[in-house]
């Protein structure tokens, strides 16, 4: 075990300021599930169905170093070109997050937060497409630098 002297732990402290983030709550903002060619598109269902996923992701400022963080989730699935199912969900999260004196917040919001609420709301797709009779599909992760870095290019934040 290796002893640091005050003075080593000084110049760490100073070298990376510290950056907290709390989520207080996570919630289903909002929810849809459409089968709108139930029961007959059930007898389809013997291939793979074609899936669009769209997501996006938006932020409010509350008081003081509070937010609220949705990540919207626009799923559609289609089999033989007939609409299988169309799931809306917008799954948030309240945090609290502090950082230093001119640091960015946004990075924290649009990034660290969805990856960190986002298997919560995988779970609630899979659940919903379950218990409204359609086989569970397994989104993969996201990338969500990826698609920050994506949205910062094009000028949207």
């Amino acid at each position: 075990m290796a002893l640091e002297s005050k003075e080593q732990k000084n110049d760490a402290q100073d070298a990376e300021p510290e950056v907290s983030l709390g989520i207080n709550s996570q919630y289903i903002k909002d929810l849809s599930l459409e089968i709108p060619h139930a029961p007959q598109i059930f007898k389809k269902m013997t291939t793979q169905p074609s899936l669009k996923v769209d997501v996006d992701i938006t932020r409010e400022n509350f008081e003081a170093d509070n937010y609220a963080v949705n990540v919207t989730f626009h799923i559609e699935a289609d089999i033989e070109n007939e609409k299988l199912f169309i799931l809306e969900l917008t799954y948030g999260a309240y945090v609290t997050v502090k950082v230093p004196e001119g640091h960015v917040v946004a990075p924290i919001l649009f990034i660290e937060v969805p990856r960190l609420i986002f298997p919560f709301a995988r779970n609630v797709i899979a659940q919903c497409l379950m218990e409204g009779g359609l086989p569970p599909i397994m989104m993969n992760p996201i990338d969500f630098g990826a698609l920050y870095m994506s949205h910062h290019n094009q000028g949207r934040q």
